[in-house]
């Protein structure tokens, strides 16, 4: 394949990440299937709660599968399962059970294996610029709320909310599996021509690809799944509670707060390529190093204000660096252990993911539920960020490069 495919097959990674990202926009339903069924907010919720967390577990084995049979067919399988989960939540009059079931598990698990196909995929056709690629990959899954959320809205409205659930089911699907044809890897010891590593670049990765045990034998890897888990918990913690966070200090009505939402959400896709591509010039530990600094002082600052323009322009660059966080690490993995197991390496990594999406949120309420106000809890969120970016700056790569 010629070397200006990979910017097709960049493209091609993007979109899947958009369709994928589709998911972001389930609170578009949670409305419409309450009032409909008569469900309560919390149990439509645990939908949303359930693909994420079948999410982070498919996604390591999406990675196995693919370091063994290719990406294609797992890109291919991806488009089936989540299209198939989408569309068979259409049939959720029958309870309750089969909406966890269809858009829970079966597209979740759907969604575990399409997301790490291009960020595997791409870490080995842009090694020149690792960041960036990966950051503009995932990108697309932080913009896909963006795309979907209005064009739901619009079904809703048209055909109620079931048959949306079929129509975006088929959707997802030809999106996807148009995308997987473009999905694959290029030939062994393939790089771009004319180019050379530099000397930071050459510092900072792996000399030999690590399999996955090996790479759970070295400290770094530990390090690393706790530098995402840490990112993570401060930025969903934001994100659970954003609308009565901007309530409360605004005082402003929730039409306004919602548009806050809106705004701020743009800030998680700008933040996965900004900041990847800020670490491709200077390291991605250094760039956790600022991420981790700079939401220490948003978050301290967060609570005492009241302007709506300034709470909107804060809690955009925090949200900037939750994404960030999903941008980086990818690359940041394949620095560390090679391109060639990025796969399974960076898709256990991402159960830090699921484990932040508990512990973030939770800690922010108890705060609530034991002070009446978010103050408390933004502020130990600040200095948890405070304390943790003495991490990124000692680790360092593998200083035993052996598979």
């Amino acid at each position: 394949m010629a070397t200006t495919n990979r910017w097709g097959i960049a493209l091609a990674g993007f979109l899947m990440q958009v369709a994928l990202g589709a998911v972001y926009a389930w609170s578009v339903f949670r409305n419409p299937l309450t009032k409909q069924f008569g469900w309560s907010i919390a149990q439509v919720t645990w939908t949303f709660t359930i693909c994420i967390f079948v999410l982070g577990i498919a996604t390591f084995f999406g990675g196995l599968w693919l370091n063994r049979k290719g990406p294609r067919i797992v890109a291919f399988t991806a488009a089936f399962l989540y299209g198939l989960g989408v569309f068979l939540a259409s049939f959720s009059s029958h309870g309750l059970w089969w909406l966890y079931l269809s858009y829970g598990v079966i597209g979740g698990t759907g969604l575990g294996f399409g997301y790490i196909v291009p960020i595997a995929v791409l870490v080995k056709w842009f090694p020149d610029r690792r960041g960036l690629i990966t950051g503009i990959a995932v990108g697309g899954f932080g913009a896909g709320a963006l795309v979907t959320a209005p064009v739901a809205q619009h079904l809703i409205q048209s055909v109620g909310v079931l048959t949306t659930f079929a129509y975006l089911g088929i959707a997802y699907f030809v999106v996807i599996f148009i995308a997987g044809f473009f999905m694959q890897n290029p030939p062994a010891g393939w790089a771009p021509s004319g180019w050379t590593p530099t000397a930071t670049q050459t510092a900072q990765r792996a000399r030999v690809d690590y399999t996955l045990g090996s790479a759970l034998a070295r400290w770094q890897w530990w390090a690393m799944w706790l530098l995402l888990f840490l990112n993570t918990s401060a930025g969903i913690s934001l994100i659970s509670q954003e609308a009565p966070i901007f309530q409360k200090l605004t005082a402003t009505s929730a039409a306004v707060a919602a548009g806050m939402v809106g705004i701020v959400s743009i800030g998680n896709s700008v933040g996965r390529i900004f900041w990847a591509w800020v670490s491709d010039g200077i390291t991605r530990r250094w760039t956790f190093a600022v991420m981790y600094l700079l939401q220490f002082g948003l978050f301290w600052l967060l609570p005492s204000l009241a302007s709506v323009t300034v709470i909107t322009t804060v809690s955009f660059v925090i949200l900037m660096c939750y994404g960030g966080g999903f941008g980086t690490m990818p690359a940041f993995a394949a620095d560390y252990f090679g391109s060639k197991n990025v796969g399974p390496i960076y898709g256990l990594m991402l159960t830090a993911w699921g484990f932040a999406s508990y512990f973030g949120p939770q800690l922010l309420v108890k705060m609530l539920g034991q002070t009446g106000s978010y103050a408390s809890g933004l502020h130990m969120i600040a200095g948890i960020m405070l304390v943790s970016t003495v991490l990124p700056i000692i680790v360092s790569p593998p200083k035993e490069h052996k598979a």
